[in-house]
């Protein structure tokens, strides 16, 4: 609940109030499941997007499209809010977008395979070293030559045409292998069978549509639909970071604000850290360390503050830590080490609480006016004003017809002349000119065999010109062979040299390897 510069968000013996100048030192929701994670993700969302500030969210589970629906005002809830010291608590909805990565409902949300980068496509390929040694090699012929990579038959063809003249890049860019290559096509083909070939594609998304209030200064909160996205957690997972890369490439430097400019909502946020290489997350670490010059605040959402790294989790200054289950010895050193993060409040038993709080209830400590964390309190979250639950369909049907304008940007997939037709295009031209070539040769050996024959009848005296004409035939056949081999050169040089329609800048990737824009 917005109120002045602050977000009430929960009660204890205090008002646990989340300042909207500290929000950007990003924060934590942590809990076992059915213990009111996404009811406290809703209440800070709200209270963002009323405060004016644009939000991005995934819908997981399904129920997150209540945002855009007024909660009930039931006898209950209305108790709980005047309970808790929400005045002026009532039901109201907010601005939404629905966003939809693979087909369905929603804006569709894609982005082309030269913006995502070699780094995190070969880490959503699972790729080995070896094999991410030669995608990058592809990403950087093309970055080289200004081509873009948009879909997934681009980077097919590019692959392709690396095997097919892998003697010649060799030289320039290292050793591409037959076996590389077959491995990355066939990892391709998996991430088809994921829906690569929906969110692969133009036209691509621009992360400002995601940063704007509506009418009434209101802060759009942006969903996700990530319900059939999470039968692909890989898939999921990549896209967020790409999404988190390209804001802090895109933002410019803002130093510290009143407010955000943009909060990112990363739940299920334990996917993102699966199996993760060192180098990709010293990456992400170094991000959430940066992006809060840039005006951003993340929060990222987990059943258990265990699921993030150690150098992450030292980032996260708002802390709500919901209900933890500890059956295990496992378990029970996460509790204690939960425990341990929070600053200590004499009338809190941290490690108990933290396994006695109910839904709805948790641990929070939010920093405050000095950037110092308060010692933590155990308190009740307050009822969210929108909807608890999903929508319904009515109200999501206004909400399709409310955003028909990014429809009409995003809604019908562009597929224009990029690397995929324009190595078709050079390669049927070196088809030609090879049949040409070898038409050419036909012509200078029926010449040759017809003065080898002038030359025999007339013997000796015609010595020296047979001489000579060998001579000249020996000088055509280098030339020739020159020709060819410069052909050649030419060919490969074309290919890789065709620039995709946006010639005339340079392309330039950033920290994780995407695409500057």
């Amino acid at each position: 609940m917005f109120d002045g510069d602050k977000i009430k968000v929960a009660q204890g013996e205090r008002s646990c109030d989340l300042l909207l100048n500290q929000s950007n030192r990003h924060g934590l929701i942590a809990g076992a499941s059915g213990t009111g994670k996404t009811v406290t993700l809703k209440v800070l969302a709200e209270g963002f997007s009323q405060a004016g500030v644009p939000v991005f969210m995934a819908d997981v589970k399904g129920d997150v499209t209540g945002m855009a629906e007024p909660g009930e005002a039931t006898e209950s809830v209305v108790k709980r809010a005047a309970d808790l010291g929400a005045e002026g608590w009532q039901p109201k909805a907010c601005p939404v977008h629905y966003w939809n990565m693979l087909e369905g409902q929603g804006i569709p949300c894609r982005i082309t395979i030269s913006e995502m980068g070699p780094d995190l496509l070969g880490r959503l390929l699972d790729l080995t070293d070896a094999q991410q040694g030669v995608l990058t090699i592809a990403f950087r012929v093309a970055d080289d030559n200004q081509m873009l990579l948009i879909d997934l038959k681009d980077l097919r063809a590019m692959l392709t045409f690396l095997g097919d003249h892998a003697k010649e890049v060799d030289t320039t860019y290292g050793r591409v292998s037959s076996q590389s290559i077959g491995a990355i096509q066939r990892a391709l083909l998996t991430l088809e069978d994921q829906g690569g070939n929906v969110f692969f594609g133009e036209p691509a998304l621009n992360i400002s549509d995601w940063m704007v209030t509506d009418a009434n200064g209101e802060g759009l909160v942006n969903i996700l639909d990530a319900s059939k996205l999470m039968q692909s957690p890989r898939v999921y997972a990549i896209f967020l970071l790409w999404m988190l890369t390209e804001l802090f490439e895109t933002l410019p430097e803002v130093g510290d604000l009143d407010k955000p400019k943009f909060v990112f909502f990363f739940d299920e946020a334990h996917l993102l850290f699966d199996d993760m290489p060192k180098a990709l997350t010293d990456k992400i670490v170094q991000t959430v360390k940066l992006i809060r010059s840039k005006g951003v605040g993340l929060y990222f959402i987990t059943q258990s503050p265990s699921d993030i790294p150690d150098e992450v989790l030292a980032q996260l200054s708002n802390r709500i830590q919901h209900g933890l289950r500890a059956y295990t010895p496992a378990e029970q050193k996460a509790v204690k080490a939960a425990a341990q993060s929070f600053r200590e409040n004499p009338a809190v038993d941290v490690v108990a609480a933290l396994q006695e709080v109910g839904t709805g209830e948790a641990l929070v400590s939010f920093l405050n006016a000095d950037g110092q964390p308060e010692p933590v309190e155990r308190a009740k979250v307050l009822p969210p004003e929108c909807k608890m639950g999903a929508a319904t369909d009515e109200v999501m049907t206004g909400v399709f017809q409310a955003q028909a304008d990014l429809m009409g940007t995003y809604g019908t997939a562009v597929d224009r002349e990029s690397a995929f037709e324009m190595i078709q295009a050079q390669s049927a031209d070196a088809a030609i000119a090879d049949n040409s070539e070898g038409a050419t040769a036909e012509a200078d050996a029926a010449a040759a065999d017809k003065e080898a024959v002038k030359a025999a009848k007339e013997a000796a005296k015609e010595a020296a010109r047979e001489a000579k004409e060998r001579e000249r035939e020996e000088k055509a056949q280098e030339k020739a062979a020159q020709k060819r081999a410069d052909q050649m050169s030419k060919t490969v040089n074309s290919i890789i040299g065709q620039i995709g329609r946006e010639a005339g800048r340079q392309l330039v990737r950033g920290l994780f390897g995407s695409l500057k824009r």
